[in-house]
Protein backbone atom coordinates (compact mmCIF):
# COMPACT_ATOMS: atom_id res chain seq x y z
CA UNK A 1 0.00 0.00 0.00
CA UNK A 2 1.38 3.44 -0.79
CA UNK A 3 1.61 6.03 2.18
CA UNK A 4 -2.03 6.73 3.99
CA UNK A 5 -2.37 10.49 3.02
CA UNK A 6 -0.78 12.26 -0.54
CA UNK A 7 2.37 14.51 0.83
CA UNK A 8 1.88 17.00 -1.75
CA UNK A 9 -1.89 17.19 -1.29
CA UNK A 10 -1.34 18.11 2.52
CA UNK A 11 1.55 20.06 1.32
CA UNK A 12 -0.39 22.33 -1.02
CA UNK A 13 -2.96 22.53 1.69
CA UNK A 14 -0.40 23.76 4.24
CA UNK A 15 1.31 26.28 2.07
CA UNK A 16 -2.30 28.52 1.44
CA UNK A 17 -3.50 27.59 4.61
CA UNK A 18 -0.30 29.79 5.84
CA UNK A 19 -0.88 32.38 2.93
CA UNK A 20 -4.17 32.87 5.12
CA UNK A 21 -2.92 33.60 8.15
CA UNK A 22 -0.58 35.95 6.80
CA UNK A 23 -3.49 37.82 4.81
CA UNK A 24 -5.79 37.95 8.15
CA UNK A 25 -3.05 39.53 10.19
CA UNK A 26 -3.16 42.14 8.14
CA UNK A 27 -6.88 42.62 7.83
CA UNK A 28 -7.05 41.98 11.52
CA UNK A 29 -5.17 45.39 12.09
CA UNK A 30 -6.47 47.34 9.56
CA UNK A 31 -10.24 46.43 10.12
CA UNK A 32 -9.77 46.90 14.12
CA UNK A 33 -7.79 50.49 13.57
CA UNK A 34 -10.50 51.58 10.77
CA UNK A 35 -13.44 50.39 13.09
CA UNK A 36 -12.02 52.24 15.84
CA UNK A 37 -11.11 55.74 14.56
CA UNK A 38 -14.15 54.84 12.29
CA UNK A 39 -16.95 54.36 14.62
CA UNK A 40 -17.83 51.66 13.45
CA UNK A 41 -18.76 48.28 15.12
CA UNK A 42 -19.65 46.25 12.33
CA UNK A 43 -15.74 46.74 10.88
CA UNK A 44 -14.78 46.39 14.50
CA UNK A 45 -16.75 42.43 14.40
CA UNK A 46 -15.13 42.79 11.30
CA UNK A 47 -11.79 42.44 12.60
CA UNK A 48 -12.71 39.79 15.52
CA UNK A 49 -13.91 37.13 12.71
CA UNK A 50 -10.64 37.96 10.97
CA UNK A 51 -8.74 36.92 13.98
CA UNK A 52 -10.75 33.72 14.53
CA UNK A 53 -10.06 33.02 10.97
CA UNK A 54 -6.27 33.06 12.41
CA UNK A 55 -7.00 30.64 15.07
CA UNK A 56 -9.04 28.42 13.30
CA UNK A 57 -6.21 28.53 10.46
CA UNK A 58 -3.48 27.93 12.56
CA UNK A 59 -5.87 24.34 13.82
CA UNK A 60 -6.12 23.70 10.14
CA UNK A 61 -2.68 23.78 9.36
CA UNK A 62 -1.63 21.17 12.27
CA UNK A 63 -4.75 18.95 10.96
CA UNK A 64 -3.57 18.89 7.80
CA UNK A 65 0.07 18.49 9.27
CA UNK A 66 -1.15 15.22 10.91
CA UNK A 67 -2.96 13.74 8.83
CA UNK A 68 -0.49 13.61 6.10
CA UNK A 69 1.40 11.34 8.67
CA UNK A 70 2.09 7.63 8.17
CA UNK A 71 -0.07 4.96 9.32
CA UNK A 72 1.66 3.44 12.61
CA UNK A 73 0.74 0.80 15.11
CA UNK A 74 -1.43 2.22 17.00
CA UNK A 75 -3.10 4.22 13.75
CA UNK A 76 -3.62 1.48 11.08
CA UNK A 77 -5.62 3.26 9.12
CA UNK A 78 -3.42 6.16 9.08
CA UNK A 79 -4.16 9.92 10.57
CA UNK A 80 -6.35 11.07 8.29
CA UNK A 81 -9.78 12.48 10.74
CA UNK A 82 -7.40 14.97 11.77
CA UNK A 83 -8.35 16.94 9.25
CA UNK A 84 -11.92 16.88 9.64
CA UNK A 85 -11.53 17.42 13.42
CA UNK A 86 -10.15 20.61 11.88
CA UNK A 87 -12.92 21.65 10.25
CA UNK A 88 -15.03 21.11 13.26
CA UNK A 89 -13.05 23.68 14.91
CA UNK A 90 -13.64 25.72 12.38
CA UNK A 91 -17.13 25.51 12.57
CA UNK A 92 -17.35 25.45 16.55
CA UNK A 93 -15.29 28.79 16.09
CA UNK A 94 -17.45 30.39 13.50
CA UNK A 95 -20.07 29.73 15.78
CA UNK A 96 -18.26 30.95 18.82
CA UNK A 97 -18.06 34.50 16.70
CA UNK A 98 -21.03 35.19 15.87
CA UNK A 99 -22.52 34.54 19.23
CA UNK A 100 -20.32 37.28 20.22
CA UNK A 101 -20.95 39.70 17.52
CA UNK A 102 -24.29 39.05 17.71
CA UNK A 103 -24.65 40.12 21.52
CA UNK A 104 -22.73 43.05 21.41
CA UNK A 105 -24.79 44.42 17.98
CA UNK A 106 -27.70 44.32 20.38
CA UNK A 107 -25.85 45.88 23.13
CA UNK A 108 -24.98 48.69 20.35
CA UNK A 109 -28.36 48.52 19.27
CA UNK A 110 -29.79 49.87 22.41
CA UNK A 111 -27.24 52.76 23.07
CA UNK A 112 -27.18 55.35 20.34
CA UNK A 113 -24.05 56.40 18.42
CA UNK A 114 -22.28 58.05 15.79
CA UNK A 115 -22.61 57.66 12.54
CA UNK A 116 -19.28 55.49 10.94
CA UNK A 117 -16.81 57.68 9.05
CA UNK A 118 -17.61 57.48 5.26
CA UNK A 119 -13.37 56.02 4.93
CA UNK A 120 -15.12 52.69 6.39
CA UNK A 121 -16.66 51.97 3.35
CA UNK A 122 -13.63 52.00 1.12
CA UNK A 123 -11.59 49.57 3.76
CA UNK A 124 -15.01 47.58 3.50
CA UNK A 125 -14.85 47.51 -0.46
CA UNK A 126 -11.13 46.71 -0.88
CA UNK A 127 -11.13 43.25 1.90
CA UNK A 128 -14.45 42.57 0.47
CA UNK A 129 -12.33 42.19 -2.55
CA UNK A 130 -9.35 40.59 -0.72
CA UNK A 131 -11.39 38.21 1.07
CA UNK A 132 -13.29 36.55 -2.07
CA UNK A 133 -9.65 36.43 -4.28
CA UNK A 134 -8.71 34.39 -1.12
CA UNK A 135 -11.73 32.32 -0.86
CA UNK A 136 -11.23 31.43 -4.36
CA UNK A 137 -7.76 30.70 -4.93
CA UNK A 138 -8.45 28.34 -1.39
CA UNK A 139 -11.64 26.42 -2.49
CA UNK A 140 -9.84 25.29 -5.28
CA UNK A 141 -6.97 24.13 -3.99
CA UNK A 142 -9.73 22.51 -1.57
CA UNK A 143 -11.72 21.13 -4.30
CA UNK A 144 -7.97 19.88 -6.08
CA UNK A 145 -7.18 18.15 -2.81
CA UNK A 146 -10.63 17.07 -1.84
CA UNK A 147 -9.95 18.19 1.76
CA UNK A 148 -12.12 19.19 4.08
CA UNK A 149 -10.22 20.89 6.49
CA UNK A 150 -9.04 23.20 3.47
CA UNK A 151 -12.79 23.81 2.34
CA UNK A 152 -13.44 24.47 5.98
CA UNK A 153 -10.72 27.34 5.37
CA UNK A 154 -12.00 28.77 2.63
CA UNK A 155 -15.45 28.64 3.39
CA UNK A 156 -14.53 30.69 6.58
CA UNK A 157 -12.77 33.61 4.59
CA UNK A 158 -15.49 33.58 1.95
CA UNK A 159 -18.26 34.06 5.63
CA UNK A 160 -15.56 36.75 6.42
CA UNK A 161 -16.39 38.15 3.28
CA UNK A 162 -20.12 38.30 3.69
CA UNK A 163 -19.70 39.60 7.40
CA UNK A 164 -17.39 42.55 5.29
CA UNK A 165 -20.31 43.20 2.76
CA UNK A 166 -23.16 43.00 5.07
CA UNK A 167 -21.05 46.09 7.28
CA UNK A 168 -20.88 47.96 3.38
CA UNK A 169 -24.17 48.06 3.35
CA UNK A 170 -25.00 48.66 6.46
CA UNK A 171 -22.83 52.00 7.15
CA UNK A 172 -24.08 53.20 3.62
CA UNK A 173 -27.57 53.28 5.20
CA UNK A 174 -26.49 55.02 8.26
CA UNK A 175 -24.61 57.77 5.98
CA UNK A 176 -27.41 57.96 3.18
CA UNK A 177 -29.93 58.06 6.46
CA UNK A 178 -28.26 60.27 8.40
CA UNK A 179 -29.58 61.15 11.98
CA UNK A 180 -31.84 58.36 13.35
CA UNK A 181 -30.35 55.17 11.12
CA UNK A 182 -27.00 55.16 13.34
CA UNK A 183 -27.75 51.73 14.00
CA UNK A 184 -28.42 50.49 10.71
CA UNK A 185 -24.16 49.62 11.14
CA UNK A 186 -24.99 47.16 13.77
CA UNK A 187 -27.82 45.84 12.43
CA UNK A 188 -25.94 44.75 9.23
CA UNK A 189 -23.52 43.29 12.38
CA UNK A 190 -26.32 41.42 13.43
CA UNK A 191 -27.14 39.77 9.97
CA UNK A 192 -23.62 38.74 9.67
CA UNK A 193 -23.85 36.61 12.79
CA UNK A 194 -26.48 34.77 11.42
CA UNK A 195 -25.16 34.32 8.35
CA UNK A 196 -21.47 33.63 9.98
CA UNK A 197 -23.93 30.30 11.79
CA UNK A 198 -25.17 29.03 8.52
CA UNK A 199 -21.67 28.97 6.86
CA UNK A 200 -20.65 26.82 10.03
CA UNK A 201 -23.61 24.76 9.21
CA UNK A 202 -21.96 23.91 6.26
CA UNK A 203 -19.05 23.09 6.90
CA UNK A 204 -20.19 20.96 10.29
CA UNK A 205 -22.29 18.94 7.87
CA UNK A 206 -20.10 17.29 5.61
CA UNK A 207 -17.19 17.31 8.24
CA UNK A 208 -18.86 15.25 11.00
CA UNK A 209 -20.18 12.98 8.40
CA UNK A 210 -16.54 12.12 7.45
CA UNK A 211 -15.87 11.18 11.27
CA UNK A 212 -18.96 8.74 11.40
CA UNK A 213 -17.99 7.46 8.69
CA UNK A 214 -20.49 8.73 6.20
CA UNK A 215 -20.99 7.27 2.95
CA UNK A 216 -19.60 9.85 0.68
CA UNK A 217 -20.94 11.72 -2.09
CA UNK A 218 -21.06 10.14 -5.72
CA UNK A 219 -22.09 6.87 -7.32
CA UNK A 220 -19.89 4.79 -5.61
CA UNK A 221 -21.77 1.16 -6.10
CA UNK A 222 -22.25 1.75 -10.19
CA UNK A 223 -18.54 2.76 -10.16
CA UNK A 224 -17.26 0.12 -8.11
CA UNK A 225 -19.60 -2.50 -9.89
CA UNK A 226 -18.30 -1.66 -13.34
CA UNK A 227 -14.36 -1.91 -12.02
CA UNK A 228 -15.28 -5.59 -10.31
CA UNK A 229 -16.81 -6.70 -13.46
CA UNK A 230 -14.07 -5.93 -15.93
CA UNK A 231 -12.47 -8.80 -14.21
CA UNK A 232 -12.90 -12.28 -15.58
CA UNK A 233 -15.05 -15.01 -12.92
CA UNK A 234 -16.86 -11.88 -11.41
CA UNK A 235 -20.36 -12.13 -11.25
CA UNK A 236 -21.35 -9.16 -9.87
CA UNK A 237 -21.26 -6.99 -5.92
CA UNK A 238 -23.34 -8.09 -3.21
CA UNK A 239 -22.61 -4.82 -0.63
CA UNK A 240 -19.99 -2.27 -0.35
CA UNK A 241 -18.70 0.06 1.64
CA UNK A 242 -16.79 3.52 1.46
CA UNK A 243 -15.68 5.96 3.84
CA UNK A 244 -13.37 8.98 3.62
CA UNK A 245 -10.07 9.35 5.88
CA UNK A 246 -7.99 12.69 5.31
CA UNK A 247 -7.04 12.91 1.24
CA UNK A 248 -8.30 9.44 0.49
CA UNK A 249 -11.04 6.64 0.61
CA UNK A 250 -10.95 3.01 1.94
CA UNK A 251 -13.21 0.27 0.22
CA UNK A 252 -14.76 -2.67 1.74
CA UNK A 253 -16.22 -5.22 -1.32
CA UNK A 254 -18.25 -8.19 -1.35
CA UNK A 255 -17.67 -10.00 -4.77
CA UNK A 256 -19.63 -12.32 -5.72
CA UNK A 257 -18.03 -15.73 -8.05
CA UNK A 258 -18.81 -18.94 -9.09
CA UNK A 259 -18.86 -21.81 -6.30
CA UNK A 260 -16.63 -24.06 -7.82
CA UNK A 261 -13.79 -22.11 -8.06
CA UNK A 262 -10.38 -22.85 -5.75
CA UNK A 263 -9.62 -20.82 -2.70
CA UNK A 264 -6.68 -19.81 -4.93
CA UNK A 265 -8.54 -18.81 -7.93
CA UNK A 266 -10.68 -16.94 -5.33
CA UNK A 267 -7.76 -15.14 -3.83
CA UNK A 268 -6.01 -14.19 -7.18
CA UNK A 269 -9.55 -12.65 -8.52
CA UNK A 270 -9.71 -10.54 -5.29
CA UNK A 271 -6.31 -9.40 -5.97
CA UNK A 272 -7.31 -8.42 -9.65
CA UNK A 273 -10.57 -6.57 -8.28
CA UNK A 274 -8.53 -4.89 -5.80
CA UNK A 275 -5.71 -3.84 -8.46
CA UNK A 276 -8.75 -2.69 -11.01
CA UNK A 277 -10.09 -0.40 -8.49
CA UNK A 278 -6.65 0.86 -7.20
CA UNK A 279 -6.08 1.86 -10.44
CA UNK A 280 -9.18 3.77 -11.98
CA UNK A 281 -9.55 5.32 -8.35
CA UNK A 282 -6.16 7.30 -7.40
CA UNK A 283 -8.23 8.22 -4.28
CA UNK A 284 -8.80 5.72 -2.71
CA UNK A 285 -5.96 4.22 -0.94
CA UNK A 286 -6.73 0.59 0.38
CA UNK A 287 -9.56 -1.96 -1.00
CA UNK A 288 -10.44 -5.00 1.41
CA UNK A 289 -12.54 -7.45 -0.79
CA UNK A 290 -14.76 -10.31 0.11
CA UNK A 291 -15.26 -13.48 -1.67
CA UNK A 292 -18.68 -14.33 -1.89
CA UNK A 293 -20.05 -17.81 -3.77
CA UNK A 294 -23.07 -17.99 -5.71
Amino acid sequence: MEQSTKPHQAERGQKTTLIGIGVNIGLVLVKGVAGWLGNSYALVADAMESGTDIVTSIFVWFGLRTASKAPDQDHPYGHGKAEPLAALVVALALVGAAILIAVQSIRNIQVPHEIPAPFTLAVLAGVVLVKEVLFRRIAKVGAETDSSAVKADAWHHRSDAITSLTAFVGISIALIGGPGYESADDWAALLASVVIVYNAYLIFRPSFGEIMDETPAGDWQNELRALALTVPQVKGIDKYRVRKTGFEYFVDLHVLVPGELTVKQGHDIAHAVKAAILREKPSVYDVLVHIEPV
